[in-house]
């Protein structure tokens, strides 16, 4: 018979779940980045431009199922459950009561995680891969077993071939290790073994990313130049208050009992990590998302401390009262931070988001709605559009469908009832081409900007060009955007091809 903890923690996840498939309305399509990386799936390798190769695994995995959004959209969810099936075994590691447990489950589950697991990305799985290492770290100090050495080890390997942004929990974690008692770790052969062993598991991406000239540097530098220009220290920090708002007393619990409460003297790497790794991200001028993964352990150790203070006589009165508040902050957020308002309610209550900084993109500057809503309409009409056009076009097997970016060609690859594989200059696209068979018609997809420029430059290499439709959704980031469609070509199309694209990979290479 199952446990009334088991039961509890079942319950949690239960409703996790349910939660991850209502949060977002069914008018908002996939987002941008989720094509891609469902794409990912059909040309399984040991790197990408953009992503180590787990992501990828997964998505073969979804193919495999079925390739429904009900699976695309579990998987985020399930390493969420998980993160918060971690944060429950971490509580018990550290003898929290069934008040702790409820409350680090109640904090991890109403947090910014739920809106990071509404989405196919890597980042699921990496706050996934920080909370678990975390977990080890307490195993291995609680038992001073080494198998916990080669487990950390393990997970290290993985959440690398997730995303390459665990590097920073080490960057963090070994100056704090130096500063407490703990730093005798240093001095144990299992240690160097296990990092060797790590080294292993890791060594074919590394040797991709040699082998491929380290495009990681690349997609680092661009985006510094685009993206990380944009971001603001003070930002930064008003994010990280903003992700666990709810749970904030709870962490900040953690690290006042890190200090001062006894039981926890043997786990003061943890404070001193928190605030170096939250140093490199700021340094580096990181994404505020980065760091998410730094603080649902911290939960762990707020929820003990708060159980043991909370534990006996009056005080036990409040325990109602700190699980209730990220309860009760939750649903202000629930109306406006998840993908479950139509654009138009968004618009019409704008100055909230505004004021959230919720309508501000990767530009810097504020938008009609927040970017990922905009990155998740127009690609089925963009799609169903594109199958339209090819159907009509006589020998359409011989058709190129080309677009202007990733976020383009994965729609049309995941939508299309064609079977068409369309392919872009753009990110990992570039390497997908199938240049084995010869084309004599192009479908191009151009921002509405640029398409007469398009008409007029590429229609001197075809017998026909037309502007068949464009994406007439005005709230997709992509409104506007062109198909235009190319018969019947008078140069070979292939040998084009293969110039253009050993142009870009050039100039990929030089900057």
């Amino acid at each position: 018979m199952m446990s009334k903890k088991r039961l509890i923690l079942f319950g949690f996840i239960l409703v996790k779940f349910l939660l991850q498939y209502i949060l977002i309305s069914p008018e908002y399509d996939l987002q941008r980045d989720e094509y891609l990386h469902l794409d990912l799936g059909n040309h399984l390798d040991w790197g990408y431009l953009s992503v180590p190769p787990f992501i990828a695994w997964v998505s073969k995995i979804i193919y495999l199922l079925g390739n429904s959004v009900f699976w695309v959209k579990f998987f985020p969810a399930l390493f969420g459950a998980l993160t918060i099936v971690v944060v429950w075994k971490s509580i018990e590691q550290l003898k929290g009561n069934l008040f702790a447990l409820i409350l680090g489950a109640t904090c991890v589950l109403l947090s910014v995680l739920l809106r990071l697991n509404t989405l196919y990305q890597p980042n699921s799985f990496d706050v996934l891969s920080w909370t678990l290492f975390y977990y080890i770290l307490i195993r291995y100090i609680n038992s001073e077993n080494s198998k916990w050495i080669y487990m950390a080890a393990l997970v290290f390997a993985l959440g690398f071939l997730n995303k390459y942004n665990i590097v920073f929990l080490v960057i963090g974690l070994i100056p704090a290790i130096l500063l407490t008692e703990q730093r005798s770790i240093f001095r144990l052969k299992q240690l160097y073994i296990a990092a060797i062993l790590g080294l292993l598991l890791i060594a074919p991406n590394l040797l991709w990313q040699y082998q491929n000239d380290f495009p990681v540097i690349h997609h680092m530098n661009e985006l510094a130049n685009r993206q990380l220009v944009h971001v603001n220290k003070l930002d930064f920090l008003k994010s990280q208050v903003f992700f666990f708002i709810g749970s904030l007393f709870v962490i900040i619990s953690a690290l006042y009992a890190l200090v001062f409460y006894k039981p926890f003297k043997k786990f003061r790497l943890f404070f001193w990590a928190f605030f170096f790794t939250l140093a490199v991200f700021m340094i580096l001028r990181a994404k505020d998302y980065y760091a998410i993964g730094l603080y649902p352990i911290y939960i762990s150790f707020g929820s003990v401390f708060l159980g043991q203070l909370l534990k006996d006589g009056r005080k036990s009165l409040l325990q109602p009262v700190a699980i209730a508040v990220p309860v009760l902050l939750f649903i202000p957020i629930f109306n406006i931070a998840f993908p479950n308002k139509s654009p138009e309610y968004i618009i019409a209550n704008s100055e909230k988001y505004r004021e959230l900084g919720l309508l501000r993109w990767e530009d810097g500057k504020d938008h009609l709605i927040p970017q990922d809503y905009a990155d998740m309409l127009g690609w089925k009409e963009l799609a169903q559009k594109v199958d339209s056009v090819y159907s009509l076009i006589p020998g359409s097997e011989q058709t190129l469908v080309l677009c202007d970016n990733y976020g383009q060609a994965g729609a049309i690859n995941y939508y299309s009832k064609k079977g068409i594989k369309a392919v872009s200059f753009n990110a990992d696209y570039i390497n997908w081409f199938e240049l084995d068979q010869p084309y004599k018609n192009l479908i191009r997809i151009k921002s509405y900007d640029e398409k007469d420029k398009e008409l007029k430059d590429t229609s001197q290499y075809f017998e026909s060009g037309i502007i068949a439709d464009s994406i007439t959704n005005r709230y997709a980031r992509e409104y506007g955007a062109t198909i235009l469609v190319f018969t019947t070509a008078k140069i070979d199309v292939n040998e084009r091809l293969e110039n253009e694209i050993e142009e870009v990979r050039s100039i990929a290479t030089s900057d």
